[in-house]
């Protein structure tokens, strides 16, 4: 039976990983985490996708029993600023897609025009987020109706299933490396094996699967099965297995970033329930708000941009609050492990692939690996069926996003620097370009997206090619036979519902400090 367990590598990813597996399997499975405290994690992966409630429900876990520990907040939307042109905005929330006779409102939002913002026009939670509210209200209800934690089916604004995962109005934004030790603390007590210790060699058999991990103190550590969360490093997949990596440079030219963590007073700054990416000469700007502080980072290409420079201008964009911030500085390693199981190796997290963080899929990319992971684990006979189906499921997931976040380049209408002119040249995958044809024609639904499940439903591709504006769309000739009635209804009853619910939902930081 496999049922011994050495995770290599903790972070976001190694705990996350521990705490799930004993979630899953309890004591019928020995599982030891193996760290060394003088490797330094990346600890900017801040904001999430909507799916990661259901990790936190796996635990058990509310967000009252978490939430608090890991300054954390909601997030209700990405904020697009400056991607168009400069002083333009729009969001990409996390809200059903309304549909008016067969047709979804965004298609006739192409057609009406009722005002130039689509997302305002289409949804009810950027108002939301503009009025810097909580989508709960002070007793705990979310949004505009009585809410059941427990419900198999959640209503009001939470968003229909997609490929089989139910997703949710709003994510979550929290500080990295107050959940990785909320969550080394949710494992150990669950009997998890903490070691904090340098691993200096992996040990290979004569077939040349993982025999064991030798540390400086405290000597070999064995396994049935390896779990490599060892980050860009990839110690034991990429070094020791010689897995070949496959880069996504080609296309996604982003290869770096520098990160500041800057403290200031949430209660006068408020907090914007979203995490905002400002478009920059070569790359953008996140900006996370945390209840004790702002998470902020520039993402650049060095082609175009120096890490000098790069920090001069993350600093002047936040401002004297940034001046006494320390700055991380981060080479990304942009694509994917051929395969991210071999042998008795399974890697999870920046050792499997990382995409840039532009739509936060760093961590669903971890809670989804776990989830196979549990789904494929492997029996004595190490079935190369569920290593396959593993390997398969990553590598969707992986490609999947890859062509959404590509979109936001070659669907973006700034071309003010080199770096912007030089994005409707780049690389486009192939089915992403003949895609995108069909989506000037008919926007994008679950017939002509990518195929295989990766988190992202058809709408959100909607909101980008609607956003950027640098692709001319064209409403489908149907409508032109329609009755705009229905559509011109369900354009105000979006406006009464959004005026409503401002008017009664609190702000997002008195939201936080009763949940404290």
């Amino acid at each position: 039976m496999v049922n011994k367990v050495v995770i290599v590598g903790g972070g976001t990813a190694g705990w996350m990983t521990a705490s799930y597996l004993k979630a899953a399997f309890a004591d019928r499975i020995d599982i030891t985490l193996v760290e060394s405290d003088r490797v330094s994690t990346i600890g900017v992966g801040e904001a999430t996708f909507s799916d990661i409630r259901h990790f936190f429900a796996f635990l058990g876990l509310k967000e009252s029993d978490w939430m608090p520990a890991c300054n954390a907040t909601y997030k209700l939307a990405v904020r697009f600023e400056n991607w168009r042109e400069p002083g333009h905005h729009f969001y990409h929330p996390f809200e059903q897609m309304r549909s008016v006779n067969g047709f979804p409102l965004t298609d006739w939002w192409l057609k009406e025009k009722p005002s130039a913002r689509f997302d305002t026009d289409c949804f009810v939670m950027p108002s939301i987020i503009d009025a810097g509210l909580s989508p709960r209200h002070t007793d705990g209800r979310l949004i505009d109706q009585p809410f059941d934690e427990e419900a198999e089916e959640m209503q009001g604004l939470t968003m229909s299933e997609h490929q089989g995962k139910t997703q949710f109005p709003y994510a979550y934004q929290f500080e990295a490396a107050l959940l990785a030790k909320f969550l080394t603390r949710y494992s150990t007590d669950r009997g998890v094996r903490h070691i904090v210790d340098d691993v200096n060699h992996v040990e290979l058999d004569e077939r040349g699967w993982i025999s064991g991990v030798r540390t400086a103190e405290h000597g070999e550590l064995t396994g049935d099965l390896y779990i490599d969360c060892t980050g860009f490093r990839a110690m034991l997949l990429n070094k020791a297995l010689d897995v070949p990596f496959i880069s996504f440079q080609d296309t996604l030219p982003n290869d770096s970033a520098v990160a500041l963590q800057v403290p200031m007073d949430m209660e006068r700054r408020g907090i914007l329930p979203c995490t905002t990416s400002t478009a920059q000469d070569a790359g953008w700007i996140w900006t996370i708000p945390l209840t004790g502080r702002v998470g902020t980072g520039y993402v650049y290409a060095r082609d175009y941009l120096s890490p000098e420079e790069a920090e001069r201008t993350l600093r002047e964009f936040v401002g004297p609050a940034a001046a006494d911030a320390e700055a991380n500085h981060i080479r990304m390693r942009i694509g994917r492990s051929e395969r991210s199981w071999e042998r008795n190796c399974v890697a999870i997290g920046l050792s499997s692939g990382f995409v840039e963080p532009l739509e936060s899929t760093g961590i669903f990319f971890i809670h989804h690996a776990i989830e196979q992971l549990v789904k494929n684990f492997p029996g004595d006979e190490w079935s190369d069926v569920h290593r396959d189906l593993y390997n398969r499921s990553v590598e969707h997931v992986m490609e999947g996003v890859r062509e959404f976040l590509v979109l936001h380049y070659v669907a973006a209408k700034r071309n003010d620097t080199p770096y912007w002119k030089d994005t409707n040249t780049r690389v486009i995958p192939d089915a992403l370009a003949e895609r995108i044809e069909n989506w000037k024609r008919v926007l994008p639904d679950s017939e002509n997206v990518f195929p295989y499940y990766h988190g992202l439903p058809p709408y959100s591709y909607m909101c980008i090619l609607l956003g950027m504006g640098g692709i001319d769309l064209h409403h489908s000739p149907g409508l032109d036979l329609s009755d705009t009635a229905a559509a011109r209804r369900e354009f105000a009853a979006i406006q009464e519902k959004a005026s409503g619910l401002t008017k009664v939902l609190p702000k997002a930081y008195d939201y936080f400090t009763r949940l404290d």
